[in-house]
Parts: structure tokens; C-alpha cells; sequence
């Protein structure tokens, strides 16, 4: 009897959960809640209306930032663009002009301009320079028939810093790669190759990222230039301070490739 009585009870129960889920799940207008597609939420806990991803996630053309006005807006937006600046880094270098006066603003953006209209390629090398030759090139100390092939002017500036390097640098353009559509034509090579011709070139130093487009653009440049100088590659290996159990294989593997004698 108390089996039959707990079965009939469930029996009126179930109808009246069920009841209960259609009412908490049907919208105002009475409807039935429209299903939503396989993967997705459902929208039976949202009181019918359909699941929606949420929004940011599609890149919009302009992103409108709350609570800046609009020439505010496009400052910090304009910041943003550069490299290695994100929100808070681009909010703050805007504030922080904005405090500036006016004087030194234009002074800012005067210099941008002069810049960017100043400042070319030199004829020789290709770095970066305002004049016809760069400082290096006309440097009649840096003439020791040594001549330092770089990627861009990032890498020269790199190796200046260091102080090492006595001879003049040559900077390609960039890195051959297929994949990007990046062939030897686009680089500076046959400018590098007249060089060899008249400066009477003794040797040519790679200085190339190590890395597949690196090793392949140093690869074709080695069997292009032996017929006129001696051709080397800077050593890749551990860098200073570092520990071994730390290195990939890769890094001790060039390690071992450059190692030389103690002295």
C-alpha cells in the first residue's frame, strides 16, 4: 500500500515540476522557447531568448572608448598602434600630454614630421639616415674592408651598441621567405654584390637571425658572395649568465658548432 501510495505521489508530482519548467522557460507572450543549435546554450535558464556569443569578439572597425571624449579617444587610439604599447600604456602617454604645454606639444609633433620626411636610406648601406651617406659610411675609419650583412637597421643598431665591430654594414630589407613572398630580388643583394666589386672587400660577416628564414637567406649568401671575399657568420650559442639544463637542444647544438679553442 505505501509502495503504491509513494508511486502515485511521484506520479502527481512529476506534472507539476514539469508544469512548473514550462512556466519559468516560456517568455511573457506565451510562447515556447525557441531551441537553440546543437553546441550551444540553451536558452531554458534565460527565460527563453536564445544563447548569443558575447560581443568583443568580432574585430569592429573603430572600438569606441567609455568615458573618453572623441579627440581623446583617437590619441589613445592612435597610440595603441604602436608596437609594444597596449590600453593603459597608450592612456597614459595621452594624459600625460595633455598636461604638457602647448610649446612642447608642437615641438612633439614637429619632430614627428621632420622624421618622417627627413629620414631615408642611405645609397650605400640602405640604414637609416637624412643625409646621402650615413655617419658609418662616410667614416673613413670604418674602411677595413670588412662589410657586416644585417636583416634592417635594428640589428646595425644592435651591434653598435656593443662596440665590437670596427668595419661597415650592409642592411638587406628584410629576410628571404616564400612563405611571405619574399624572394633574393627584393632584398638589397645586388647593391651588396657592386660593393664587393669596388671597396675591395676582404671579408663578409653575416649577422642574420637564426631562424629558417635567417638560415636560408645566410645559406644563399654564402654561396653567392664566396667567389669574391671570405664569408663567416656570427656565432649563435648560449648567451651570458645562462645555465645548460636551461637550453633547447637547438641553441646547445650551435653551441657546439661554434665552439674554438681556449686561450
Amino acid at each position: 500500500m505505501h509502495g503504491g501510495r509513494h508511486s502515485g505521489l511521484a506520479g502527481a508530482a512529476a506534472p507539476c515540476r514539469a508544469r512548473r519548467r514550462s512556466i519559468a522557460c516560456t517568455p511573457a507572450g506565451g510562447s515556447a522557447p525557441e531551441r537553440s543549435p546543437r553546441g550551444a546554450r540553451s536558452g531554458a535558464c534565460t527565460g527563453g531568448i536564445p544563447w548569443r556569443p558575447l560581443p568583443g569578439f568580432a574585430q569592429q572597425p573603430h572600438r569606441h572608448l567609455s568615458g573618453f571624449t572623441r579627440p581623446l579617444a583617437r590619441l589613445i587610439d592612435q597610440f595603441e598602434r604602436l608596437p609594444g604599447i597596449g590600453p593603459r600604456t597608450a592612456q597614459r602617454l595621452a594624459l600625460h600630454l595633455l598636461r604638457q604645454p602647448e610649446e612642447q606639444i608642437r615641438a612633439f609633433a614637429d619632430a614627428l614630421l621632420a622624421a618622417r620626411s627627413q629620414v631615408g636610406e642611405c645609397r650605400t648601406c640602405f640604414h637609416l639616415s637624412a643625409e646621402a651617406e650615413c655617419e658609418i659610411c662616410r667614416n673613413p675609419e670604418r674602411r677595413n674592408g670588412q662589410i657586416c650583412v644585417v636583416a634592417d637597421s635594428r640589428d646595425l643598431l644592435a651591434l653598435e651598441r656593443t662596440r665590437e665591430f670596427a668595419g661597415r654594414y650592409h642592411v638587406l630589407g628584410g629576410l628571404i621567405s616564400p612563405m611571405d613572398g619574399i624572394g633574393p630580388e627584393l632584398l638589397q643583394i645586388t647593391p651588396l654584390l657592386e660593393r664587393l666589386e669596388h671597396e675591395g672587400t676582404s671579408e663578409v660577416i653575416l649577422a642574420l637571425t637564426p631562424s629558417v628564414e635567417g638560415d636560408t637567406t645566410s645559406l644563399y649568401l654564402a654561396r653567392l658572395l664566396r667567389p669574391f671575399a671570405a664569408v663567416s657568420r656570427i656565432a649563435y650559442g648560449l648567451p651570458v649568465g645562462s645555465e645548460l639544463e636551461y637550453a633547447d637542444a637547438v641553441t646547445l647544438a650551435r653551441a657546439f658548432e661554434g665552439r674554438r679553442p681556449v686561450e
